[in-house]
């Protein structure tokens, strides 16, 4: 308890879809986001977390707050300054932060619950976890698996039911994880300094907040980029396999 403010003692309200938003008084707050009430009320006073809505004489608050306790503790954690966060938080770069992470207050799931609404079998679910499709939530400063993870094990579960083989699902999961993660570590080198634009001290600083601010157009972009290159490559290799077959198929009918 802090300040002589008592925890309310009243069932909270649902949060299901159709119910209201919850309201939560400061000291719910602080529980449900694993804060103290001064951390919070200090967050309000460096302007890196929304004012309480007044309802009468109490001050509310609700899963925006959480929300923004949540992506301050994150951010923390990669080694942001309150400064660096208060930046991101802005609401002009806002954006970078739904593009990276997504938007997710909404979307939160316990593995079954992700299996059940997924529809996929468990054991090929936690094969394509095991293969590093969907990880463990803890890995991105996450209590949750959200929407994206939801929408990952029902791709798989459409894959088989077109009728691949589990064992070629899984393999060409193991294919795009690998690959996706080392050409990505190579993209972080390159804007990190480290790669070939090679810059340092405050000419490194501007670029990556000239970076951050047009994360909201470059992320749009890059995606389109690599649907591109993936739409591309497949019909190359589909062509090139059609006429490797072709030439086969020449070559025995010229030695019969």
């Amino acid at each position: 308890m802090t300040q002589g403010v008592a925890v309310s003692e009243a069932p909270e309200p649902a949060e299901d879809n159709g119910s209201p938003a919850p309201a939560w008084r400061i000291d719910d707050l602080a529980q449900r986001a694993g804060v103290t009430v001064d951390t919070i009320r200090y967050y309000q006073r460096e302007d890196l977390l929304p004012r309480a809505e007044r309802s009468g004489r109490r001050k509310l608050y609700g899963p925006d707050h959480l929300e923004g306790l949540e992506q301050i503790k994150a951010l923390q954690a990669r080694g942001f300054s309150l400064a660096g966060i208060r930046e991101l938080l802005d609401t002009e770069r806002a954006p970078i932060l739904t593009r990276i992470f997504g938007d997710e207050s909404t979307q939160a799931y316990t593995w079954d619950e992700l299996l059940e609404r997924a529809g996929v079998d468990p054991d090929l679910a936690h094969d394509a976890g095991a293969a590093g499709l969907v990880r463990d939530p803890a890995e991105l400063d996450r209590e949750a698996y959200d929407g994206d993870d939801l929408q990952a094990l029902r791709a798989v579960g459409r894959m088989e039911r077109a009728g691949l083989p589990r064992e070629a699902i899984l393999e060409l999961v193991r294919i795009y994880v690998r690959h996706f993660d080392a050409m990505q570590r190579e993209t972080f080198a390159l804007f990190s300094g480290r790669g070939l634009l090679h810059l340092e001290g405050e000419e490194l600083t501007d670029f990556q907040m000239q970076l951050a601010d047009a994360v909201p157009q470059l992320m749009p972009a890059t995606d389109q980029i690599l649907e591109f290159v993936h739409r591309r490559t497949l019909q190359r290799l589909a062509l090139d396999a059609v006429a490797d077959a072709r030439t086969r198929s020449e070559e025995e009918d010229a030695a019969s």
